[in-house]
């Protein structure tokens, strides 16, 4: 017995996985691991908190309530099992990982089903675990999102499942490309991922592709022998059959064994040099670090902060309070509100918060001319403004008031990410406008998501309400019961609806009771879809029309209808576009790096001709005569579970496989045909415009 590491079910303690430099291992953990007694010289700072401006909802049906951040931790121990050192942290369920030849580690991290369709949705991710970092898993509604500037962004979003084991491909007897993959299991979607990676500044970019997947296909583990360089993976787990498999290549492409040298790359040994100040207290961190406080690569910036985390607060603080630059110094009060102050989820009995500081905090980030910012430093200063206020607490009444003066004015922004913050923000300091700007946009922003998080935003809102805007956030109340989403996601609704009713007066309440009381009529995607279109004719486009318009067609075209039309088409349900939309169904966010614009028409028009594997459904037959189509999502023992409608994620089935006749993969797509036939041309244009933008405004295809 090195050391007992106290831990719960399957998201406990899963792998251990040699350092690079052979001294050490790093223990992979999920989060419901017990973190043991942490080194002082951990690279990750032990100032963790919550750090929810707005009291975050927990988990709808339960799951995780009460457990607290840092969430899954990948340890660093030595070989007697005497120091553990939080090497990176925030994770939520990761159950192995892998070094790749520059040293770097990778793991496969879980997403939570339950949130599918919700704002804070964060599907599987591949993540580049680098000293110190965090991945901002928090229970319930309260994960991180990758662009809060206190974690670090995935390299790259999966979709829906359950990773398990990781490896690269170094010593397999195929092509170059597979030899350099970073191979990723998928236990309850069946899939083995190929995750291709390149560098990108100091850390990594990448695609994926399908190396092997079954339905179902529980796969657990793989390894790459390097005896015969084939590669051998494991199935099984819950009860189901277990299996090993031996894979091998069988082709013209060369299998010569690639380099196994480093690639120099000057931005990685840059983000190593300021590693190497974590959990280290010295000297020359302070001096070795600033500058990149505003670097515009992401993980050298949070290296920077992190060393300057590590410091003596007094060696630093005045440093950080007197910055003029601005990006500097949105990053240093971060640090500064993170070392200085406790979130209150984690304080002692005893803590007194430290008034003096959170005046010199709120003196320095009024002095910042918010006007002259970039979008990346006033995403920076408005995440510290939470901080700050999280960890210190309500400011005076006339710093409130400053605050609200100075980021009123940027609500509404022109991107999400900024309106998620400011309408936080705002609503915390009660600004009287608030409420009028947060309804708008919850009017007239075409997904569920964004919808959803203002209406969050704004629950516990007191200041600013009329008549006419709670009568419109109410009725929004009665649309929501028309959306879907994972397993908890009513009850996250419920939860925004009762504390939105607890926040009114009597009086209020007693003016609006035949609304409070009024019940939704609830209606499928589908039904929603066509009450968008009602009234207008069909028409059953061709394929050769609508290619012939993209030739002109793709130039000045309306980019906020190209929007509305995505959503309308009810193709927010199935798809993720950038951060928002449904995993059950194709990432839409690169289509236009895939397709042309006929080749899109053509996936649109004929959904059925060309079916992407990762999301085939299949066909079942039991022995009694009933028929299920759908996308097997788990086992356990001798019961499949199908999705069998991808607009929800919740309509699902369980079938006995004892009593399976038939299964096989269906030839039909989930994607209902005619998604096009009550659209204008101009609207269809529109649409493709949009997607092959990337949902980019400024691309050449919009005026």
């Amino acid at each position: 017995m090195l050391h007992e590491v106290k831990s719960k079910g399957d998201h406990g303690v899963h792998a251990l996985v040699p350092t690079p430099d052979g001294k050490d291992f790093y223990l992979i953990t999920g989060n419901n691991t017990t973190p043991p007694m942490l080194a002082a010289n951990s690279p990750v700072p032990q100032i963790w908190g919550e750090d929810h401006l707005l009291a975050s909802m927990p988990d709808g049906r339960g799951h995780n309530r009460g457990v607290l951040a840092p969430g899954g931790i990948v340890y660093r121990v030595d070989p007697q099992g005497t120091q553990f050192k939080a090497f990176a942290s925030g994770f939520r369920n990761i159950f192995d990982a892998s070094v790749n030849i520059d040293g770097e580690l990778f793991t496969y991290d879980a997403d939570m089903e339950y949130d599918f369709n919700t704002p804070w949705y964060r599907p599987t991710r591949i993540c580049h675990v680098t000293s110190g970092a965090e991945y901002g898993w928090r229970n319930g509604a309260g994960k991180r999102m990758p662009f809060y500037e206190d974690n670090l962004p995935p390299v790259l979003d999966i979709g829906p499942g359950s990773p398990t084991g990781t490896t690269f491909g170094y010593g397999a007897k195929f092509p170059a490309k597979y030899q350099k993959a970073f191979f990723a299991l998928d236990w309850s979607w069946g899939k083995l991922y190929a995750v291709h990676l390149e560098p990108d500044g100091s850390s990594y970019k990448a695609t994926k592709e399908e190396f092997v997947t079954g339905a179902p296909l529980p796969i657990t583990d793989a390894i790459i022998h390097q005896g015969d360089g084939a590669m051998y993976f494991a199935i099984g787990g819950r009860r189901v059959q277990s299996g090993l498999y031996r894979v091998t290549y069988v082709g013209d492409e060369s299998t010569e064994p690639i380099s196994m040298a480093p690639t120099p790359n000057p931005a990685r040994e840059t983000r190593h040099r300021l590693e190497a100040f974590h959990g280290v207290e010295d000297p020359a961190a302070i001096e070795a670090a600033w500058p990149y406080l505003s670097d515009s690569d992401r993980f050298i910036r949070f290296a920077a902060r992190t060393a300057i985390e590590h410091q003596p607060v007094e060696t630093w603080a005045d440093k950080a309070l007197s910055e003029q630059d601005p990006a500097k110094k949105a990053a240093a009060l971060l640090a500064l509100a993170r070392v200085a102050g406790v979130c209150p989820l984690h304080r002692g009995p005893d803590h007194v918060v430290d008034q003096v500081m959170q005046d010199r905090l709120l003196a320095a980030i009024l002095a910042i001319d918010v006007d002259t910012l970039d979008r990346q430093t006033r995403l920076i200063l408005l995440r510290t403004v939470q901080v700050v206020l999280t960890r210190f607490g309500q400011p005076s009444e006339s710093a409130n008031q400053k605050l609200i003066a100075q980021f009123d004015g940027l609500f509404p922004a022109s991107t999400p990410e900024e309106n998620w913050l400011l309408v936080e923000t705002l609503a915390f300091l009660q600004s009287p406008t608030v409420a009028a700007k947060a309804i708008t946009l919850i009017n007239s922003v075409p997904t569920q998501e964004e919808q959803m998080q203002y209406a969050r935003s704004i629950r516990f809102l007191k200041a600013g309400w009329t008549p006419e805007l709670h009568q419109a956030y109410f009725e929004w109340f009665l649309k929501a019961a028309n959306y879907a989403g994972g397993a908890s996601f009513e009850k996250f609704i419920e939860f925004i609806r009762n504390d939105a009713v607890a926040s009114l007066s009597d009086q209020q309440r007693d003016a609006m009771a035949e609304l409070l009381d009024r019940k939704p009529v609830k209606k499928s995607v589908l039904e929603n879809l066509g009450e968008v279109f009602a009234g207008r004719p069909s028409k059953e486009w061709t394929l050769e029309e609508l290619s012939a318009a993209t030739v002109s067609g793709l130039k000045d075209r309306d980019f906020d209808n190209g929007r509305k039309m995505f959503a309308a088409t009810g193709c927010y349900a199935c798809h993720r576009f950038g951060d928002q939309g449904g995993m059950t169904g194709p990432d839409l966010t690169s289509a236009g790096r895939r397709y042309s614009p006929h080749d899109l028409l053509d996936q649109v028009i004929h959904p059925s001709k060309v079916i992407n594997e990762q999301f085939s459904s299949v066909y079942v037959l039991t022995d009694s005569g009933q028929v299920h189509t759908g996308v097997v999502v788990n086992l356990n023992g001798d019961s499949m579970t199908l999705n069998t409608d991808l607009t929800n994620p919740n309509q699902r089935v369980n079938i006995d496989r004892k009593e399976i006749e038939v299964m096989e993969v269906s030839k039909v797509s989930a994607m209902p045909a005619g998604l096009f036939d009550r659209m204008t041309e101009a609207e269809i244009l529109d649409l493709v415009a949009y997607l092959l933008s990337g949902g980019n405004p400024d691309h050449p295809y919009f005026r």
